[in-house]
Parts: C-alpha cells; structure tokens; sequence
C-alpha cells in the first residue's frame, strides 16, 4: 500500500511540475509578445514623428524649389502685333541663391549695371535672363518716364502693354508701410522703393513679362505693387541724367513719353554668382 501511494504521490508531483512548466513557458510567450509589440509601438511612433516634422501631415505642402514653381503662363499671341514669341525660361535648375549681373547700355549712355537678386527673385531673375538670351530688348525704346520716378523699359511695342507670350505672377513685392493719418506712409520710414531699385512692372498689375522699371527717385506708396528684382550697381547717374529729360504726350494724354528717345542698345545678364560665405568670427 505505501508502494502504490508513493508512487500516485509521485504521478501527481510529475503532473504539477508539467503545469508550471507550461505555465512559465506561456508567461514567457506573452512577455516576448509584449516586448515585441513595445518596440512595434516606439518603432511607429519614430516614424511618425519624423513624418510629421518632415511635414508629411501638413495640411498644405511645403513651398517647393523655384524649379517647381516658376509658372509660365501661356499668353495668346494670335492677332497681337505688341506681343513677341521667344518662348518660355527653363523650369529646372533654376538659381534660387545668391545674385546674377544684368548689364544696360542705352543711347544716353552707360553702362547701366545691375545685380539681380536670385534669392528673393528667383522668376524674375529667370525670366530676365531668357529675354535677353533671345536679344528681346535689344533696340528697344524706354518709353516712359514715369511720374513716381523710374524709367520704363522692356515693352518692344512701345505701347505698354507689349511682351513675350508668357507671364508669371509677383514674388517680392514691399509690404506696405504704416500709414499716417493722412492715409500716405509716415514720414521717417524707409522708401519701399529706394532710388536704384529694379522692378518688375505688369498690365494687368501682378502679371508680369518683360517691362521693367529702374527707379531714380525714392519711391513710397501707400500700396507698393511692383515685384522688386535687383539694384543698380553702377550708371545710377545714367538713369537720374534719363529722368531729367523732357516728356510729351504718349498719345493717351499722358505726357510721359520722353521727348528724346531712350533706346536701349543691348541688354545682358551674366552667369549667377554665389553669395560669399560669411567669415568666422575671431575667437
């Protein structure tokens, strides 16, 4: 009888050892599913961070690169004699950084110098330098001289609202400057288009092509609407010696058409320079 109860008491020891075996073995299961799912949870919660501070969620994309964005926008040419066809800039590689040499030299003189600014004017600039690889503004008239300061050139027509068959649309315009109580800026400030500044000019405003403006006079008005696209360098007394000549009706009754004509001889823009690293400082 001791036999036989030994041997049940041992049976039933080998049963309960089986369990807790199977019991740890499960436990351990569960851990390395937990760990598993763990890391799962941290590993997705990396990659959304990262998505999201790469802006993946942005409820609008992020600006992309001027390559993608310099639209050209087809003009209809058909039956518009003041409208000339050399097609369109390129819409990659386009220079977004540093500055690009524009040269103008003119009947009265010259030359007139001018550094485009790539970064802040990347279509501008673009465009500018298309035109003037196809000779657009060579023997063309500047014709006008405005009442705000600036000589106006860049229409072959002559007529204001001639250009390329394409247009694109502002990209640096000034903000507009705090008013006075009399509705005009306050005086004090800064002219939003300093003497020397290099514009874009559109018909209709905001739709521009190839006419330009080089302003020999501060410039500040209440609403600025020209997209600024560089700064003379050199012959700022060319311009000032141009917008003292007299005007005559334009055949409008606006006498701003210069009574001498201003005609630019030719118009180039060199290649694009960087900007110079700034140097360390001493320490």
């Amino acid at each position: 009888m001791a036999s036989s109860r030994d041997r049940q008491r041992k049976l039933a020891r080998a049963k309960l050892d089986r369990q807790l075996a199977r019991r740890a073995a499960s436990a351990k299961r569960r851990r390395q599913i937990q760990a598993g799912v763990g890391a799962a949870v941290v590993l997705a919660l990396i990659v959304a961070g990262s998505a999201w501070a790469l802006g993946a969620f942005d409820s609008e994309p992020k600006k992309q690169a001027a390559e993608d964005t310099c639209l050209w926008t087809p003009q209809d040419g058909a039956g518009n004699a003041n409208v000339k066809d050399v097609g369109t800039p390129a819409t990659k590689d386009l220079p977004t950084s540093g500055t690009r040499p524009m040269t103008v030299t003119t009947n009265q003189g010259g030359p007139i110098t001018v550094d485009l600014d790539l970064a802040a004017a990347p279509c501008g600039g673009a465009s500018l330098a298309h035109l003037a690889s196809r000779s657009f503004y060579n023997d063309t008239k500047c014709h006008e001289i405005t009442a705000e300061g600036a000589l106006r050139c860049g229409d072959p027509s002559g007529t204001g609202i001639g250009g390329p068959t394409y247009s694109f649309y502002d990209e640096n315009v000034p903000t507009a400057p705090e008013p006075s109580p009399s509705a005009s800026p306050a005086p004090g400030q800064p002219p939003a288009y300093p003497k020397g500044t290099v514009a874009l000019v559109g018909n209709p405003p905001g739709s521009n092509g190839s006419q330009f403006l080089i302003f020999f006079k501060d410039f500040n008005p209440a609403k600025p609407a020209y997209s600024v696209v560089g700064k003379v360098t050199g012959g700022l007394d060319v311009v000032e010696k141009i917008g003292a000549l007299p005007t005559v009706d334009n055949g409008s009754g606006a006498k701003v058409k210069p009574k001498t004509d201003v005609v630019i001889q030719s118009l180039t823009v060199g290649e694009p320079k960087t900007a110079p690293a700034a140097s360390p400082s001493a320490g």
